[in-house]
């Protein structure tokens, strides 16, 4: 009888040992489930934002690429209209400003273009291509005002005077080489893509 009375107190211990542990296991592997989750999350937030910057860097390269056509249908113009004196005068409804024209201290060339170049209508709109980029080119001449650009007061990137040089394949002073500098242009294009994508690409021609 001693045993038995004994006996019982000891199961009912060890039965409570166990369920004590079986409680923390839970409460163990609940952390773990919820610590899994976040993790898990925060991983597939990661993968979408690395996607759309990988997508937003394959619009702008080729908003870029579209830019191409604003550089060449811009050179296209200036070299049929480069007699005479054609290009000593602005032509804004072709996007051509006779004198250079930049974005104020502070000013982005985005904030320069909407507020300054499109109001003047000087800002010549291609078709929207394939890949749904739109092109916009303005030209303008690097010089700090109209005119003859062999003239002084015109103030251009490079004088419009005739140069010679000293030097040849025969020798330094045997044969004098002489040479005309050309003039500059800045054609500025501005690339509109899905996405609402902007993006801004410049080349200088001489003629």
């Amino acid at each position: 009888m001693l045993a038995d009375r004994y006996a019982m107190p000891i199961m009912a211990i060890s039965s409570n040992k166990r369920g004590a542990q079986s409680g923390v296991a839970l409460l163990v592997a609940l952390i773990m489930l919820i610590a899994m989750t976040l993790a898990g999350l925060a991983l597939m937030r990661s993968v979408d934002t690395s996607n759309l910057i990988a997508g937003n860097m394959a619009f702008q390269q080729a908003a870029i690429n579209s830019g191409d056509a604003g550089t060449e249908t811009a050179s296209a113009w200036l070299e049929a209209n480069n007699t005479g004196n054609t290009l000593w005068t602005s032509n804004l409804p072709q996007g051509y400003a006779a004198n250079r024209q930049d974005p104020s201290a502070g000013q982005t060339w985005d904030a320069f273009w909407s507020n300054v170049l499109v109001p003047a209508g000087q800002v010549i709109t291609l078709a929207q291509d394939g890949a749904g980029n739109t092109v916009s080119y303005t030209i303008q001449r690097l010089c700090n005002s109209s005119g003859d650009p062999t003239s002084t007061g015109t103030d251009c990137a490079v004088s419009q005077t005739a140069g010679t040089s000293t030097g040849s394949s025969k020798g330094a002073g045997v044969i004098a080489l002489n040479f005309s500098s050309a003039i500059y242009y800045r054609i500025t294009s501005r690339i509109v893509g899905p996405r609402n994508t902007v993006s801004f690409i410049q080349a200088v021609v001489a003629l």
